[in-house]
């Protein structure tokens, strides 16, 4: 279960993380919790406040890792951790008390329709790259479900597909280039969305022809508000989640990292993955 929640995209929401520590500033409505990044402060104000003093000195530290840390799997270790703990200072600064307002004044049926509607979105995509990977038979299945949820599940909103015998499969353009033969990536932590691979990062793009964003065919800024509150749900769905990351692991990072990979392995080869070097 912790590399479910380990993704960014988490899947990705890329706010996806595990052990958060609650802060007593939540807000009281959702108005105020949009208001008070976009509108109030202005984006100038607003990254000014973020660049504090603390996410500067992590910035002049990057070279610096803790000792017995090198990973030969984590080339990129120095930027890596850097960029981990200026994520870490969005989310508990910004990002989990937007997302306590928002869970505050929503019922839960609409919070699991915007999840719906939403993977409905990523599905789509899911039926592309089951056909790039050759799984002409799963292809077909999520199509199906794709279709029923559009309209029988009032454009996704309701999952009609699940208890019908149409479980959802995720597959992304990043695990097709694996199965193409990029099998192994160097692991790479992006801003704001976590966890990645290089490999994974390429996957975005070829992902984004079947997203929403590509096909709404509107304003910069409506996307932006569309994948703001995609974000936002996706966040809010996490806060439930234990303080499993900072009690059974004595270097975070190094764990959620290797729950991310591993997590990828398993998903690339559908659960069943080969024993890697590290298992022999």
């Amino acid at each position: 279960m912790f590399a479910r929640i380990a993704v960014h995209r988490l899947s990705c929401s890329g706010w996806a993380r595990i052990g958060l520590t609650a802060r007593p500033n939540t807000p009281r409505s959702l108005a105020t919790a949009w208001r008070l990044p976009w509108r109030e402060l202005g984006l100038k104000k607003f990254f000014g406040r973020l660049v504090s003093p603390p996410l500067l000195a992590l910035l002049a530290g990057c070279a610096t890792l803790p000792n017995g840390t090198a990973d030969p799997k984590d080339p990129l270790e120095s930027y890596n951790r850097t960029m981990y703990h200026i994520n870490e200072e969005v989310d508990q600064n910004l990002v989990k008390p937007v997302a306590q307002g928002y869970r505050a004044i929503t019922p839960d049926f609409f919070r699991t329709g915007v999840t719906n509607f939403f993977n409905n979105i990523s599905d789509l995509a899911t039926v592309f790259n089951d056909l790039f990977q050759g799984k002409g038979t799963q292809g077909l299945a999520d199509g199906e479900r794709f279709m029923i949820n559009s309209t029988v599940g009032l454009l996704g909103l309701i999952d009609v597909a699940t208890p019908s015998g149409l479980p959802r499969h995720r597959e992304d353009f990043g695990q097709t280039m694996a199965v193409w033969g990029w099998s192994d990536s160097t692991y790479l932590v992006l801003p704001f969305l976590g966890p990645s691979t290089v490999r994974d990062t390429l996957g975005l793009v070829g992902d984004y022809p079947e997203s929403l964003y590509a096909n709404m065919h509107t304003t910069l800024t409506k996307d932006t508000e569309v994948y703001a509150f995609e974000a936002l749900n996706t966040r809010t769905n996490l806060l439930a989640a234990t303080n499993l990351l900072d009690t059974a692991a004595l270097d975070p990072y190094a764990f959620l990292r290797d729950a991310y990979l591993a997590r990828r392995r398993n998903q690339i080869y559908d659960g069943h993955p080969p024993p890697s070097p590290d298992d022999e």
